[in-house]
């Protein structure tokens, strides 16, 4: 049954438009409002609202419905609209009065919001956990592989002398920015909605929402019950913000990895389990994960813009358009951690051709030395420059 139905039918078409894919998205989310429904029970039971034997009934219940979505057996249906409605279903089915009383307190509102920052928190620390990873993975290589040269470009032109570990080092440099970021964002996000209800508060009950923030670890609660329906958009965008300054470095390394990988090159390259052929070409050995990869960065950049795009223009407090910010924020989070844990794999094995490093070094990278060191004897730079910039005219 509807949460919120006072016994009349919607359409069945203004059912499924206004319900959309939240019944399927939810699955991810069940375990968490779990967790924030059996804090929430706590928090009612101190205040009285609740007895010892009706929290054990819930905890029960809860519990179930947790093993039950671990297995993807727990079914939420689209009349349901979304997991909260589905495990209120569950507990009142099960457990007759008590299922009732558990919305006590809460807005769908607030509820939605306490699962979807423990989902982010959860998903974002694995992200970081996939971030150093790959980071640890490029060390591995730069002190395996760092001093081999390898030419610096300027302009896609020969530059100046550089490194494999230069070149790696950048992208661990990178990386220690997005950490950085990740902390960051973690930080703002580590905040409880849970007890805002429907963005202004809950009238006549004491309601603790400090308990409620400890118990489901957050640093503390967003004080304000209207910010925390105006948080809903802002906060998801800074994740996917911080997401995509990870795919865009992760998109320079594979830009730069399928250029090296060339045969006019050959500096790098992947090993055949990594790569795809051609279904008339015998001879490929397509480096398609790596422009899958490069190409993700667009994607999520699409995904940053769709939920910042529905968060304009709207009024403070709820606005059902915010529904809408649930799949690219999800679909976001999996881009980014499925795209770190190739970019480690094509690390742990990239193959890197040390004699073709050595002689692409050619004489011109060193243009910009050999006028230093006529400098050193005395010599005006800018008639340096010109002097060995003859010579390579």
């Amino acid at each position: 049954m509807k949460l919120w139905k006072k016994g009349h039918d919607v359409d069945s078409l203004i059912e499924k438009f206004t319900v959309g894919n939240d019944h399927i998205l939810d699955a991810a989310l069940v375990g968490y409002d779990c967790k924030a429904s059996l804090a929430h029970a706590k928090m009612l039971a101190q205040i009285g609202v609740l007895n010892k034997n009706e929290i054990s009934q819930l905890s029960e219940g809860l519990r179930e419905i947790g093993r039950l979505a671990s297995i993807g057996e727990f079914v939420i249906k689209q009349e349901d609209e979304d997991c909260h409605t589905a495990i209120e279903n569950y507990l009142t089915e099960h457990f007759g009065e008590v299922g009732k009383k558990i919305h006590t307190g809460r807005s769908r509102n607030d509820q939605v919001l306490t699962a979807l920052r423990l989902y982010e928190k959860e998903e974002l620390s694995q992200i970081r956990d996939a971030a150093k990873a790959l980071r640890d993975a490029i060390s591995k290589r730069i002190k395996e592989s760092g001093n081999i040269p390898l030419p610096g470009y300027t302009h896609m032109q020969k530059a100046m002398p550089s490194s494999v570990g230069m070149l790696f080092g950048a992208y661990q440099s990178a990386l220690e920015d997005d950490l950085q970021m990740i902390d960051d964002a973690l930080k703002i996000i580590d905040k409880s909605p849970l007890g805002s209800a429907a963005g202004y508060g809950v009238p006549a009950l004491d309601i603790d929402r400090r308990l409620t923030a400890r118990l489901l670890g957050f640093s503390g609660v967003i004080e304000n019950p209207i910010y925390c329906q105006n948080s809903r958009g802002k906060f998801e965008t800074l994740l996917i913000d911080c997401l995509c300054h990870i795919l865009m470095d992760l998109n320079k390394m594979a830009s730069d990895l399928i250029l090296f990988s060339m045969a006019e090159f050959g500096f790098f390259s992947l090993p055949e389990e990594l790569c795809t052929g051609s279904s008339i070409m015998p001879q490929k050995k397509n480096p398609d994960v790596l422009e899958l990869v490069r190409a993700q960065y667009s994607i999520v950049i699409g995904y940053s813009v769709q939920v910042k795009s529905l968060y304009g223009g709207l009024i403070s407090g709820y606005n059902r358009d915010m529904q809408l910010s649930k799949e690219p924020v999800m679909r976001s989070i999996d881009t980014a951690k499925l795209c770190l844990h190739v970019i480690e794999l094509v690390f742990s094995k990239l193959r890197i051709n040390k004699e073709a490093c050595k002689k692409a070094m050619s004489q011109e990278l060193y243009a910009t030395e050999e006028a230093y060191k006529l400098v050193k004897k005395g010599m005006p730079f800018r008639e340096a420059y010109r002097q060995i910039g003859k010579k390579f005219s």
